[in-house]
């Protein structure tokens, strides 16, 4: 855990820089071609939350005097730790394979997929005060995912369910055309369960770093 002021400025400067520079990337601006969809992925959706998350984080930092550990919006915080975590497990292991090599390399990719999410969840490890995650926030993070989802299906139906248009399901395990209902559904419970138990997991994580902190002040 680290409290150091300057060092939180220089981390949130740097993940804030990048993140706009991923958000640039994300329409499509160092292809030539305007993204018009760009909001259709979940992935640029999770790093859009995080980048505004640590760009607040990195206000109350500048607007502090002392050194202190960052305490900024720890619902939100929360919520987009498992969201880019999602965002980097499902890519990683789910679906860069089945893409070409050369996209998983663009700056939009590596950015969004790999260096983002990492540099969030140390960010949270970091400099993040230990106690603040609630046992209701593991599950308040699907609402997160959920309503991607929704969002999806709303636009697909006003689109007619065309499988024609680009993107019309982001994802495979969106894909009704190929999965049907039942195989959209299991994926989605599945999906859910797994965010769930992670986030489980983290508030486990805090619980314990926040105990042995405790312990060490007595």
């Amino acid at each position: 855990m680290i409290k150091n002021r300057t060092f939180q400025l220089m981390f949130q400067t740097a993940f804030c820089t990048l993140g706009f520079l991923g958000i640039i990337a994300s329409f499509g601006t160092f292809n030539y071609a305007w993204r018009g969809d760009f909001y259709v992925h979940f992935t640029n959706l999770s790093n859009y939350l995080c980048i505004g998350v640590v760009l607040a984080e990195l206000i109350q930092t500048v607007k502090k005097k002392e050194d202190s550990y960052v305490d900024k919006l720890p619902l939100l915080k929360f919520i987009g730790v498992l969201a880019i975590l999602l965002t980097f497990i499902v890519f990683n292991f789910m679906l860069a394979g089945d893409r070409e090599m050369y996209l998983n390399f663009q700056i939009n990719s590596v950015l969004f997929h790999i260096i983002l999410p990492i540099l969030y969840v140390l960010d949270w490890f970091l400099f993040y005060e230990r106690g603040k995650v609630k046992i209701t926030y593991p599950v308040c993070s699907t609402i997160f995912p959920i309503v991607y989802v929704v969002f999806i299906f709303i636009r697909a139906w006003i689109l007619n369910f065309d499988p024609t248009v680009p993107y019309i399901y982001p994802y495979f395990f969106l894909n009704l055309d190929k999965l049907g209902v039942f195989g959209v559904t299991k994926w989605i419970v599945l999906l859910s369960l797994g965010f769930i138990v992670v986030g489980f997991l983290f508030y486990g994580i805090d619980k314990i770093l926040s105990k042995n902190k405790k312990n060490k002040l007595k």
